[in-house]
């Protein structure tokens, strides 16, 4: 019987989390004795230095750390070396600079600065070494679990090939199973196919193969099948390309679905709660007024900037399909010349796009062109969270290319959306391909927890100047 090892890559987002707050809570504690034990105050690291001395909201520093890495929990980044300690850098960074600002603008004395900065040297030090051990651990073939996939098709090449980009890999691939006779002793992204269904039994115990990953799209001969049945019960686990495919990139393969996908996914799975829509809903109100706030803030800078260089007019609508289709008029500040579309056919967001002014460029890197869509949220049509909105005449477009596109329609559009954090501007069908799946993925698995967590991923798409 195969033995399972290693953790699946849905698993290992609660592992770094648990590893991060532990981590966190460890330099929080180191924090706390180094600036009991130099304190002026004479307390020492003592319960009434702790309870007099340290501030309440001192306490919450590991969770707020916690939020500044949300980033470092997608996958892939978070198992990438190089992009980690990039992120713990600017991690760090904003907390730095953000505590600065706030420490610069309060009264003399009232708010500490060597415990904040023990923490912060700490929580960067401690996460980096942590993180690296994770890397080293679970990339390592010891700890991988051992995966054979069966089917060589359409699905399988896909699967393959995506399993061969990522580095490191999320599980050891022993090989494929196939039966047709001209894929025997071939090999598909360096991945050899072993054998038809005839061996399947025999390949896991030679490999010790913990799962198994279906990827056949097309119909199952029954002797394939009933192999599989025969690999379960002798206890390896059995995924579908899909499930694996969802949980390796957080997107939907729109290529590689069944005929009546659509129905199960969309129409008796994506279903929500009651509270889940009332919690969306107030989230949109907060957030759409204090959206509101800062627009009326920063409207007289973009107003300027916009007439000393185009001319009027400062904002700029344009319709939009909403939730069910429903056209809304979209309201944003103004970053093209006047006309930038003459003969009202619709046009690809290009970069370095020349119907682009100056100011407008930078607007759209920051993503500041769209704040006055927190009006069109407060309006209730749009929401904070959810699929960008798209122009009428490119939905018609995109339905006669991609499938299962307006599958995203079915909730409201967002300002941010799980595809926006992922991927900048789509310039082109096959951009579009990958948007889609972000958004049905979204739509597929919408929580409050998803929205938050998008929403806390936002300001570093922000500050990273990936608009177009």
């Amino acid at each position: 019987m195969a033995k399972p090892r290693g953790l699946h890559p849905r698993e290992r987002q609660p592992l770094m989390f648990i590893g991060d707050l532990i981590v966190a809570s460890l330099s929080l504690l180191i924090a706390l004795y180094l600036w009991g034990v130099r304190s002026e105050e004479w307390l020492g690291f003592s319960r009434e230095f702790l309870t007099t001395r340290v501030p309440l909201w001192f306490y919450f520093l590991p969770f707020v750390w916690l939020v500044l890495i949300v980033e470092l929990y997608d996958l892939r980044r978070g198992g990438n070396l190089v992009e980690t300690a990039r992120g713990i850098a600017v991690a760090a960074l904003i907390g730095l600079v953000l505590y600065s600002l706030i420490y610069i603008t309060s009264p003399p004395g009232s708010l500490p600065r060597s415990g904040v900065a023990f923490f912060i040297a700490l929580v960067s030090t401690l996460t980096l070494i942590w993180r690296y051990a994770y890397i080293r651990i679970f990339s390592a073939q010891a700890f991988m679990r051992r995966v054979l996939v069966v089917g060589a098709g359409k699905a399988g090449r896909t699967l393959l090939h995506l399993l061969a980009e990522i580095q490191p890999p999320p599980f050891f691939v022993v090989g494929v199973i196939d039966d047709d006779p001209e894929k025997m002793n071939t090999e598909i992204a360096g991945f050899s196919v072993l054998g038809g269904s005839g061996c399947l039994l025999t390949t896991l115990a030679e490999h010790d193969v913990s799962d198994i990953i279906v990827a056949i799209s097309g119909e199952m001969q029954g002797r394939m099948f009933q192999a599989l049945l025969d690999a379960q019960e002798k206890g390896v686990e059995i995924l579908r390309m899909q499930t694996v495919y969802e949980d390796l990139l957080h997107r939907v393969p729109i290529f590689h679905l069944e005929a009546d996908w659509i129905l199960r996914s969309y129409v008796e799975q994506s279903r929500v709660s009651t509270f889940y829509l009332i919690g969306k809903r107030l989230l949109d109100v907060l957030g759409g007024l204090v959206g509101v706030l800062a627009t009326l803030v920063l409207f007289p800078f973009v107003a300027i900037a916009n007439l000393l260089e185009s001319g009027r007019p400062i904002f700029y609508a344009q319709t939009r399909s909403g939730r069910g289709d429903h056209p809304y008029k979209v309201i944003k500040f103004r970053t093209m010349w006047q006309d930038a579309e003459q003969d009202g056919k619709p046009q690809w967001a290009q970069e370095n796009d020349r119907r682009v002014t100056r100011v407008g460029k930078f607007l759209r890197k920051t993503h500041l062109d769209e704040l006055p869509q927190f009006f069109n949220v407060l309006r209730g049509e749009m929401s904070l969270v959810g699929p960008r909105p798209e122009r009428p005449e490119l939905i018609a477009l995109f339905q006669k290319h991609v499938p299962f596109y307006r599958a995203r329609l079915l909730v409201k559009p967002g300002i941010t959306g799980w595809a926006q954090i992922h991927q900048s501007y789509a310039a082109n069908v096959e951009e579009t391909y990958e948007k889609l799946e972000y958004d049905l993925y979204y739509i597929k698995h919408r929580s409050l927890l998803l929205d938050l967590i998008i929403l806390l991923r936002t300001p570093a798409t922000m500050l990273g100047f990936r608009g177009r």
